[in-house]
């Protein structure tokens, strides 16, 4: 076969196999332009069965372009809570804005517009356009890069930007006339399914029979990739304190940045390993802190180790340490653990627990929430709060288990 013919075979093959074997997925259902530019912006480094229940509810909560631009941030960060890489959230509704204001509400059959908005690049731009309008343009991905990379034996590295662009041409010979809407997602399909990172199935593969890195003993080789920089890791000590109604101390992230607006438990970053993992030095660096932020009364004394979190960023690894104050969370995890072993529920345990640390005053911490004033950005929430506020996921899933009275099952062993 000629170079031309091998195109050909691999065009043809993939659409036919893509025809039988597609996945029933919800933005599959509808070639409606904001459906398929939601479901693109959600899979960004988002595997497809964690983006399923999200879309669905982001689509029932905000089911059409103007609702979304109409919502409020709060909401819509809420709906995107879990999924991680916030600014696509936001990125997301002020598109959504700009569409509402500029274009009716619709998306236009318009690759200027298209390519044009916030939180687009080249591949949304391409898979939006394609899947949605059928205009022949490459959608092309990590998964897709991969693909092309072993069928055509091509060694360049797929991390340089070059790459990428010869790739996007390579991809755009590719697609059949009128086909561009199954194509690109046959494309994106095969990587997610068959042509995986580490596995690839051959056996099961469409196009196998003319696959050149097959062919040459190199498809576990390729695509060449040079190795990112490892997220750098951080230390961070956070408080959980509440009040003696039970509140929970915190307080909201700055505006711009990293996960910007967003909730969390006040904390601060550790100098070095050692002093994190120190007791004392933790402690007296965390109510340090709190004091300079201008909640003055938080003993180090008073600060224990009740949980251990880790979250991995794209460019950090935060180790977040938590500490709570002597005699309430403490007490709290060693009842629920009593309680269990006696053949009761840890959530009697809990309760017990909390009432009494709160009649002896062991609970929350010194700052008297109805006569103090906190600090800009610091609020008190209970349970309801928590579910209304927007938080990262190591927040979310760490109030959440306060909340619920299971803390101590991630507390540290002693």
């Amino acid at each position: 076969m000629n170079e031309r013919e091998i195109k050909s075979f691999f065009s043809g093959e993939l659409l036919q196999w893509y025809k039988k074997a597609k996945r029933d997925l919800p933005w599959r259902r509808s070639r409606d332009p904001y459906h398929i530019w939601v479901s693109e912006i959600m899979l960004q480094q988002t595997r497809v069965d964690t983006v399923i229940p999200y879309f669905n509810r982001f689509m029932a909560k905000f089911p059409t372009i103007t609702a979304l631009a109409e919502a409020p941030e709060e909401e819509v960060i809420k709906a995107w809570e879990g999924l991680g890489y916030y600014s696509r959230a936001r990125n997301l509704q002020a598109a959504a804005c700009e569409i509402a204001e500029n274009h009716g509400g619709r998306l236009p059959d318009d690759k200027s517009v298209v390519a044009g908005l916030k939180g687009v690049g080249p591949y949304t731009s391409g898979a939006i356009l394609s899947i949605a309008f059928g205009r022949p343009e490459p959608a092309v991905d990590g998964n897709v890069m991969r693909v092309l990379s072993r069928y055509f034996c091509i060694d360049e590295d797929i991390a340089k930007p070059a790459t990428r662009v010869g790739m996007e041409g390579l991809a755009r010979e590719l697609i059949p006339e009128g086909e561009a809407s199954d194509f690109n997602q046959a494309l994106m399909e095969l990587g997610a399914l068959i042509c995986t990172p580490k596995s690839p199935s051959c056996l099961l593969c469409p196009v196998m029979a003319h696959c050149q890195g097959r062919l040459a003993g190199r498809e576990t080789e390729l695509p060449v990739k040079s190795k990112a920089k490892p997220p750098r890791p951080e230390h961070r000590l956070a408080a959980l304190l509440q009040d003696a109604e039970g509140r929970v101390l915190v307080r909201q992230r700055p505006e711009s940045g990293l996960l910007a607006r967003m909730w969390e438990l006040p904390h601060v970053t550790a100098p070095e390993r050692g002093v994190w993992e120190s007791a004392a030095e933790g402690s007296a660096l965390l109510a340090a802190s709190l004091d300079a932020e201008g909640l003055a009364g938080v003993s180090a004394e008073s600060l224990r180790h009740v949980a251990d979190a880790e979250h991995v960023f794209t460019h950090l690894h935060w180790h977040l340490r938590v500490l709570g104050a002597d005699g309430g969370q403490g007490r709290v995890a060693e009842a629920a653990v009593a309680a269990e072993a006696a053949g009761a529920t840890a959530v009697a345990g809990v309760e017990a627990a909390f009432a009494a640390a709160a009649a002896e005053g062991q609970v929350g911490y010194s700052i008297d929430a109805a006569g103090a004033s906190l600090p800009p950005g610091y609020r008190w929430i209970d349970a309801a709060d928590f579910e209304r506020l927007a938080w990262p996921n190591v927040f979310s899933k760490l109030l959440r288990a306060h909340f619920s009275g299971t803390l101590y099952e991630i507390a540290p062993k002693r």
